[in-house]
């Protein structure tokens, strides 16, 4: 309830829930808080006004009422972080989906913009350098390596409703932020690292990517949108996009010469 009160927009994915108990916990907490000393702060100032204290006391408090206070506090926090946010960690590593039945994607960051890349239907990434990047190949896919012939790439993230999801992110320039709310996912965009996370759906829908770095002028226009499709669905996106970019899952045919004419005989 709180979480809805505070703004926080509604989960989609698996691990969410352990997300926003943490986050409802701490919401609480800091209520509690915020309560509990804005009343000690009114007391302290009934308490020790000038007229009921017209003569300092300057052996201060006697009491170990705050001693109590501030332990209190530590081990809310301690409970915070050991029994919430490290085995929502421990999750997160232990059961990342490092094989079998995934969907993969990497996310380029750009300024000011996103780059998806699929590994189309081998599953395989092609290989990539900054030398094959132009404007038909912005991501610099080697058209000789056969993995990256049904590669393809789009402005928006698509992604199989029930299915592990592994997001790989990386920056082509600056520091960028990939936050997929709904997903309970955030990460930094890194040049020159390729960092992955992962997640699983649980509820179809389209939703607002935004870049959670300041990268520059342009940073508020970083938006994209990302949709959570059924396997049918997310099949005939895949196909669209490998006939928009004219991909093929066959090596190219090689080109073979027109005989030479016979001596005498003119070319046609």
């Amino acid at each position: 309830m709180l979480n809805r009160l505070s703004g926080i927009l509604p989960n989609a994915s698996e691990h969410g829930p352990m997300v926003d108990h943490m986050l409802e916990f701490c919401h609480w907490f800091m209520l509690v808080l915020f309560v509990g000393w804005t009343t000690y702060f009114l007391f302290a100032i009934w308490r020790f006004h000038k007229s009921r204290n017209p003569k300092a006391d300057y052996h201060g408090v006697r009491s170990h009422a705050s001693t109590h206070l501030e332990a209190s506090v530590v081990l809310i926090e301690a409970v915070l972080l050991l029994g919430f946010a490290l085995p929502l960690w421990g999750r997160r590593v232990t059961e990342f989906p490092v094989t079998g039945d995934r969907l993969e994607v990497r996310c380029i960051g750009y300024q000011f913009g996103w780059d998806f890349h699929y590994p189309g239907l081998d599953g395989k990434f092609g290989k990539q350098g900054v030398g094959f990047i132009n404007s038909s190949n912005p991501l610099g896919i080697d058209p000789n390596d056969p993995a990256g012939r049904d590669d393809f790439w789009s402005k928006d993230l698509h992604l199989i409703n029930h299915k592990p999801t592994v997001v790989r992110v990386s920056s082509r320039d600056v520091i960028h932020g990939l936050a997929l709310h709904q997903m309970r996912i955030q990460q930094d965009a890194m040049p020159g690292m390729e960092i992955p996370q992962w997640f699983r759906p649980i509820k179809t829908g389209t939703w607002e990517i935004i870049c959670a770095q300041l990268c520059g002028v342009g940073h508020s226009a970083m938006r994209a949108t990302y949709t959570v499709e059924e396997q049918k669905e997310f099949d005939q996106f895949q196909k669209d996009q490998l006939d928009l970019r004219g991909a093929n899952t066959a090596p190219a045919a090689p080109t073979v010469a027109p005989p030479a004419p016979a001596p005498g005989v003119q070319p046609q």
